[in-house]
């Protein structure tokens, strides 16, 4: 399997494209950055108290 070449990132774009059309493309690539934003903030909510054990609750 190895690396992507230029020649299938092309061809895999135009089935892409092929399969969603270009007026569902920019729906698409919006979804996916509200998706990819709302994991970063999960991912940023601290622990109010990390010194605590999640397993015990002390």
């Amino acid at each position: 399997m190895g690396k992507l070449g230029p020649t299938e990132i092309i061809l895999i774009l135009a089935i892409i494209l092929l399969l969603f059309g270009g007026k569902k493309i920019p729906e698409l690539m919006r979804g996916i950055g509200k998706g990819v934003k709302s994991f970063k903030d999960g991912i940023k909510e601290e622990d109010p108290d990390p010194k605590s054990d999640p397993n015990t609750g002390k």
